[in-house]
């Protein structure tokens, strides 16, 4: 059916675009017959991580009484702020539960989290309980701009676990909580731009296929960059080689930007192809800036990201959106080393670049020259001149600080297994479904798959069939075929620069059953490529 769409006028379209025209008509088909409506275009999970959230809410309603303790006027509904002295011990009254009632849901993780910080981090209790009730009910701007104080340490030692569980950086680095990882890429392109780290018509490479706004934004007018590909393919488990590099070794290609785990292929770079990396960057290129984003590193056991293994070159992007299930609340961070290129870069600039860069900053300090870049992303997100009102609202970074804290005290980390277990059983059923075999890969986080429809047909079919399906097939036919004759929706590779012939399926965000389903709808297209195929050459269809 989509032979009667003109499929080249979503070619230029973004796959987040495409995936509205293909709702569309996958829901128009659900309608139409007993299809199940099934959209596996989006990567949102479908759970959440209750223990942090119920001690976020009863914590709210301390505070409320924090709040009360300073000022009430009932008839009016106001009341005060948060007051410090003895607020720790308050907390604890409040989350004991007495004799005659049941302890409120969240009582125990808000006082066994609290108490975790005190003793892990050495905070003062009346500090650190202060900075929770006020934050939670959001009366004051960020103080400081860039990060609460007991918050930093919390997510820093959190990172340290989910991002550099296999190799923890003796590194100390500065951290920015921002609004998901979305607003992280936004300000740290800004700010690499306003430094003149980066500059219109700079070469960048892009560790592809790779998470789609990275394809998308260094072409902007904006930022008019030059992008080249470090492909890593299927062929070779989605890992950089020695050839990849190479494309690195040219002095003009200034960064390097990593989604690892990928974004759509699913795979983290193995210890083999990071060392390849990290001992290329050390001896040919200590002057490569690279950012890496690494949202999906908590579903692959003992994760490396490169900001362990080269932190003065990287710029780290962490969200907490995916494991913890909270898109909606907007909670992700910049991270950079204390020491670091980037202000090494800004210190040894051409005295003219400088003075133009200095000159954006003179309003904030006296010596802008000896401002971090870190603390300049923080200023660029407010376009400088409100960088007063600068940061995370902190009920945010609260939520962020109970999501670390639960975290750490899962010493056994029962959540991680199940939240595995949730996409290996989906990722199985999927393979079920397609009737192929996948051999085991342990870098593989299976949250989202790549279904490379040329790989598997030359595997299966042969190339005659590859090469005869990419002279008479486009390669959005797959998708608008999946959403017209099956209600399913998955989004194009190619958006991805993934494969032409290819489509991206999320494992978060249906329930089990629907990826067997799926995966027999997608055998279903690729088996009526085969037959038309055979159709042309005037072989029986099921030979």
């Amino acid at each position: 059916m989509s032979e009667t769409l003109n499929l080249h006028k979503f070619e230029n379209l973004s796959p987040f675009q495409i995936k509205d025209e293909l709702i569309k008509l996958a829901k128009k088909e659900s309608r139409a017959t007993t299809l199940p409506y099934l959209n596996a275009g989006r990567g949102n999970p479908n759970w959440i991580a209750t223990k942090a959230r119920e001690a976020f809410f009863l914590l709210g309603q301390f505070a409320m009484t924090e709040a009360q303790r300073d000022r009430y006027e009932a008839q009016v509904g106001l009341a005060g702020m948060p007051q410090g002295p003895g607020c720790y011990d308050r907390l604890k009254a409040y989350c004991a539960a007495s004799e005659e009632q049941t302890t409120p849901p969240g009582a125990e993780t808000l006082i066994a989290a609290v108490d975790f910080a005190i003793q892990k981090f050495k905070f003062d209790p009346d500090a650190f309980v202060l900075e929770l009730t006020d934050g939670i009910v959001g009366d004051h701007y960020p103080m400081p701009d860039r990060c609460l104080v007991h918050n930093e340490t919390i997510v820093h030692e959190y990172l340290m676990w989910a991002m550099c569980a296999g190799n923890r950086p003796k590194a100390k680095f500065d951290l920015f909580p921002v609004e998901g990882g979305t607003a992280a890429m936004c300000y740290i392109f800004k700010s690499l731009k306003n430094q003149r780290l980066l500059n219109a018509g700079d070469t960048i490479a892009l560790g592809t296929p790779i998470f789609t706004p990275y394809l998308e934004m260094p072409v902007l007018e904006d930022y008019s960059l030059n992008v080249v590909d470090v492909s890593s393919k299927e062929e070779e488990h989605f890992q950089l080689t020695d050839e990849d590099l190479e494309t690195l070794a040219e002095p003009k290609v200034k960064a390097l930007f990593l989604v690892n785990p990928g974004n759509p292929s699913a795979v983290a770079i193995s210890p083999e192809a990071l060392k390849r990396l990290v001992d290329f960057v050390k001896t040919r290129r200590p002057d490569l800036i690279i950012l890496t984003d690494d949202v999906y590193g908590t579903f692959v056991p003992n994760f490396e990201s490169v900001m362990g293994h080269l932190p003065e070159n990287t710029i780290g992007v962490y969200s907490y959106s995916k494991y913890f299930g909270c898109t909606g609340w907007r909670l992700g961070t910049i991270v950079i080393a204390q020491n670091n290129i980037f202000d090494k870069m800004i210190a040894e600039a051409p005295a003219e670049t400088k003075a133009l860069v200095e000159a954006r900053y003179e309003t904030l300090s006296p010596n802008p020259a000896e401002m971090k870049f870190i603390d300049r992303i923080v200023a660029d997100s407010r376009d400088v001149a409100l960088n007063h009102t600068a940061g995370l609202s902190l009920p945010q970074q609260v939520m962020m600080t109970l999501f670390s804290l639960v975290e750490m005290m899962d010493e056994d980390k029962a959540y991680q297994a199940f939240c595995r277990s949730i996409l290996d059983h989906r990722f199985t059923e999927l393979v079920e479904g397609l009737g192929i075999e996948v051999p085991d890969n342990p870098y593989f986080d299976k949250y989202y798959g790549i279904i490379d429809f040329e790989f598997w047909l030359r595997k299966y079919v042969g190339q005659e069939v590859v090469e005869w399906i990419k002279e008479n097939v486009h390669p959005l036919d797959i998708s608008f075929k999946l959403a017209q004759d099956h209600g399913i929706v998955l989004l194009n590779g190619s958006g991805f620069d993934a494969p032409n012939w290819s489509a991206r399926v999320s494992f978060a965000n249906l329930d089990d059953s629907a990826y067997r389903q799926i995966g027999r709808a997608v055998r279903s297209v690729a088996i009526g490529y085969v037959q038309a195929y055979r159709a042309s050459k005037g072989m029986p269809i099921h030979g």
